[in-house]
Parts: structure tokens; C-alpha cells; sequence
């Protein structure tokens, strides 16, 4: 365990799942230079208790780890208690961080990757998390945007299709929300970002088009038009007429 005499009364706490003992040392030294609590785990059953006890605030995971790998730590960590999952995979496939998205994780980095990138993914993911209380208690008095098929309730973030409950992350129903609140308006991914992850940059623009592949995944494909160049505009599904 690696912990710092922080800057701050109350440091966030990170949790760093990574098997390979000399990238785990050098992120969580890096995490503690920026004032924040860090905490190792090499394997995902080992993550999985961590959590549990630490309730740390944010979570690196890995994807290939030994006892259990990311996905399915990732998925017991975020039923356990919802918390911001970072994944880190070794391979640039689409499928996989689709896969890992789906697992429940809210962002991810392909390695190799610059220490300073990491650090501003966490801030943005920390960011977040205040930023989703505030989202809250403002759509407390937010009507249920009702498509028919598609209900999306802000108030109490629930989605349901075709009567049952779709289980979504916290970043995809911020996402669906967004588009939804401006229906067949294209929104860019530059706007996204800001919107959903409170970035001010362009860095993570594939992050969007994994996040919106994990929602057509699980919504269908057809409620979200992709503008090629643009971004992505949120297409009301089409009733069957009486």
C-alpha cells in the first residue's frame, strides 16, 4: 500500500489495479505527487476486496490481470458501489473497449500512454463525480422525456426500453441525457465532452464514439445517427403506427 501525507484535508483516493509491479509503482507515485491517496492491487480478486474496504474514489484497472481479470473486477467493484472505473488495455481494438465499457468502466487509456494524459483522465473522472451531484439535485424537477418505446427519467436515472429497465453506467445515461434533451440535433463530440466528461479538449474524442457504440449495444442501433465529421444527433425511435 502507498499512501501520501496529502496537500489537502480530504484527498481522493485511487485504487491502481496493475500487475506489472514497476507501472503500478510509477502511476501510483505519480497519483501521490498530485496530492492524491494511492492504493496497489496486482490482481483482480485483490481489487475487487480493496475496494470494498477502501471505497476508494476512483479505480485504474487493468484488463489483463492474473486470478481475475479487469472485466470481471470491474464489473463486482461497480455492482458493489458505483464509483468511476479508468481501464487500461494493451490492445487499440475497439471491441475490447467497448467490452470494457459495458464491464461498467467509465473511460480508457491504451498503452503505452503518458503519465500526463493519465493524471488529466483522472482529474476530468474526479471532476465528474461532483459534477454528476450537481447534475442530480438539478433534474430533480426534470420531466421524463418520454419516446415511447424510450423513456429516460433525469430525476430518478432510469431507462427503460420497451417496458423494461435498461442498465445503464453513469457516463451513458449522462450521455443518452445529453442527446436526448435535443432531439435530431447534432451535438459534436467536442460538445459532448464537455458536456458528459467536462473536458476542454479534443484528446478524447474516441472515447465518444466508444461510449455511444456501448449504448447502441444495448439500445439498438438506430437511435443514434452518427454525422460523419461532426458528431452524433439522437434519432426518437420510430412508433409503429396504429
Amino acid at each position: 500500500m502507498i499512501k501520501n501525507s496529502s496537500h489537502y484535508s480530504t484527498p481522493s483516493t485511487i485504487l491502481v489495479v496493475e500487475d506489472e509491479p514497476t507501472l503500478a509503482t510509477a502511476i501510483a507515485q505519480r497519483i501521490t505527487a498530485e496530492g492524491w491517496t494511492a492504493r496497489v492491487a496486482s490482481d483482480g480478486a485483490s481489487a475487487v476486496q480493496a475496494a470494498a474496504q477502501l471505497k476508494p474514489d476512483l479505480v485504474i484497472m487493468d484488463i489483463m490481470l492474473p486470478v481475475m481479470d479487469g472485466l470481471e473486477a470491474t464489473k463486482r467493484i461497480v455492482a458493489e458501489r458505483p464509483v468511476p472505473v479508468l481501464i487500461l488495455t494493451a490492445r487499440d481494438d475497439e471491441a475490447d473497449k467497448v467490452t470494457g465499457l459495458g464491464a461498467g468502466a467509465d473511460d480508457y487509456m491504451t498503452k503505452p500512454f503518458s503519465m500526463r494524459e493519465l493524471i488529466a483522465r483522472c482529474k476530468a473522472l474526479l471532476r465528474r463525480v461532483e459534477r454528476a451531484k450537481v447534475i442530480a439535485k438539478n433534474s430533480e424537477n426534470e420531466k421524463v422525456l418520454d419516446f415511447g418505446s424510450l423513456v429516460i427519467d433525469p430525476a430518478q436515472r432510469i431507462v427503460t426500453l420497451n417496458g423494461s429497465q435498461v442498465h445503464l453506467t453513469p457516463t451513458e445515461f449522462d450521455l443518452l441525457a445529453t442527446l436526448a434533451r435535443k432531439p435530431k440535433s447534432v451535438l459534436t463530440r467536442e460538445k459532448l465532452l464537455e458536456e458528459v466528461w467536462d473536458w476542454v479538449d479534443a484528446s478524447g474524442t474516441r472515447t465518444v464514439d466508444s461510449h455511444v457504440k456501448a449504448l447502441r449495444h444495448k439500445l439498438g442501433s438506430q437511435m443514434i445517427r452518427t454525422v460523419h465529421g461532426v458528431g452524433y444527433a439522437f434519432e426518437p425511435p420510430q412508433e409503429d403506427a396504429e
